[in-house]
């Protein structure tokens, strides 16, 4: 994880999803806990149950779970198979852009065309 820079990663049992195993749970679980890092499983300090989305859930929504469960990684789970993961940043950045176009729009509505 470390390596590639890679905050959390979704556990899955051969096509469905068990949980999900961050950066946090490496500190509090293994690391807090003096486990060895070498010699734990990632099934005995993953988050499970785990929050979670559908494909058709809106990003509102998901930025309220993730927000309220204080969490930064929401896998995209419909009957039990992952379809993606959906990261803070990703809130954040489509955030950013729907921004930028309103600002745009309220530019060009002020002060006409450029």
């Amino acid at each position: 994880m470390n390596e590639r820079r890679i905050g959390g990663l979704v556990v899955t049992s051969g096509d469905r999803v068990i949980g999900i195993f961050t950066e946090r749970d490496v500190l509090i679980r293994v690391v807090a806990a003096g486990r060895p890092p070498g010699e734990t499983l990632v099934e005995s300090v993953m988050t499970t149950p785990m929050a979670c989305c559908r494909r058709d859930t809106p990003l509102a929504e998901c930025r309220a779970v993730m927000t309220n469960k204080r969490i930064r990684h929401l896998p995209v789970v419909e009957e039990g198979k992952l379809y993606g993961i959906i990261s803070a940043g990703d809130i954040l950045a489509g955030e950013v852009a729907d921004q930028r176009e309103t600002i745009e729009y309220l530019h060009e509505y002020l002060y006409g065309h450029r």
